[in-house]
């Protein structure tokens, strides 16, 4: 075949002369010609896949096929997101614990916020050697919200805990956040969809790091997580998200209803206003991570509960208990009578949540921590 030949014809269709001609379209199509540009590999290898990902600053990753069962609900909307996704690969950035469990919440926020931005950076530099490698990949944001003209239903692309835990990362703790069975639930997640199938996937861990200590249930402020696995995920979003997307709805809704300033700080105090600029100023404020931070499980966290668990109390779990702090609840709800009768040195705030219809219209249970 000629050169003028090659430069006529792409993926076995003849082009139109004009655009034949383009110079870059003659440069593509002669290096494939001479070899110069190779298809990319049919079958991803997991050897090198995971080697890529922890030299991008995964602390652990696994891949998983979007065939898997226990991706069944997400297909629909990797598919979306990335037209022939094959897989899935799920990306691990552990925390530092002590920052995770300080009553500080600029130390505790801080922490989750640098390791949010690490664990995107690895994925975008997965996905980004993955298109080197001639591939189409994508990373999906790893935080919370995304996609909010979808509110108040599904606002994230893909469930991240969800890969994880097929991949083999982790399993679910009672209060819905993924144990991994080294660094516990000191983790945040990220994944990369790929068009392409890889050599070995991930298996699902067949037991629990889950101790079932419960301590995740004496640290809830507002009672979200039961002891009998139940989950109330309106009460954790109304308090925890206070200052992310619906807190915020709900702060603005009480700066359109105040008459004058003076009503509305009647209604919002210096704190709580100071608190909302600092989250739309620098980053939203998560205000109770207590589930993770008290969480006892994995191999590398284990240690010091095993050796001493009324120390443990009392040095991780106590100083949360004892935070004076407001605990944001909606009107005669569960959350608000629990917080009530077993935090009764936390005052609670009555807020709407932002919801339009509270109790009734909300989305679904957050996905990352």
């Amino acid at each position: 075949m000629t050169e003028q030949d090659t430069a006529g014809k792409a993926a076995g269709h003849t082009l139109p002369a004009k655009l034949a001609a383009h110079p870059s379209v003659r440069a593509v199509l002669a290096a494939r010609s001479s070899g110069a540009r190779p298809a990319p590999p049919p079958v991803i290898d997991a050897a090198w896949l995971r080697a890529l990902c922890l030299a991008a600053g995964a602390d652990d990753a696994a891949a998983v096929s979007l065939d898997h069962p226990g991706l069944a609900g997400e297909r629909e909307h990797v598919l979306a997101a990335l037209p022939g996704t094959r897989s899935l690969v799920s990306l691990m950035v552990r925390m530092h614990r002590d920052n995770t469990r300080s009553p500080a919440r600029s130390v505790a926020n801080q922490e989750f916020h640098q390791t949010d931005e690490q664990v995107n950076a690895a994925a975008r530099s997965v996905a980004r050697a993955l298109e080197d490698a001639g591939h189409r990949a994508l990373s999906p944001s790893a935080g919370f919200p995304q996609e909010m003209e979808r509110f108040p239903g599904r606002i994230w692309v893909v469930a991240h805990k969800t890969v994880a835990v097929a991949a083999g990362l982790g399993v679910m703790g009672l209060h819905r956040n993924v144990i991994h069975p080294r660094f516990g639930n000191f983790v945040l997640l990220a994944t990369v969809l790929v068009d392409a199938p890889v050599s070995a996937y991930g298996q699902e861990l067949d037991y629990s790091p889950c101790v079932d200590c419960k301590l995740c249930v004496a640290a809830c402020p507002v009672g979200a997580i039961g002891k009998d696995g139940s989950f109330d995920a309106l009460a954790c979003t109304t308090h925890n998200y206070r200052e992310f997307m619906s807190g915020f709805t709900d702060w603005a809704q009480t700066v359109a209803d105040s008459e004058d300033a003076a009503d509305f700080r009647s209604r919002v105090t210096d704190p709580e206003n100071a608190s909302m600029w600092q989250s739309l100023a620098f980053k939203p404020s998560y205000k109770s991570g207590y589930c993770v931070a008290v969480c006892p499980a994995g191999e590398d966290v284990l240690g010091p509960y095993l050796d001493d668990r009324r120390a443990y109390l009392d040095t991780v779990l106590r100083p949360l208990q004892d935070k004076t702090e407001t605990l944001y609840v909606l009107p005669g709800s569960q959350a608000q009578r629990y917080a009530e009768r077993r935090f009764p040195h936390k005052p609670t705030k009555e807020v709407s949540g932002g919801w339009r219809a509270p109790g009734k219209q909300h989305p679904d249970p957050p996905d990352g921590h």
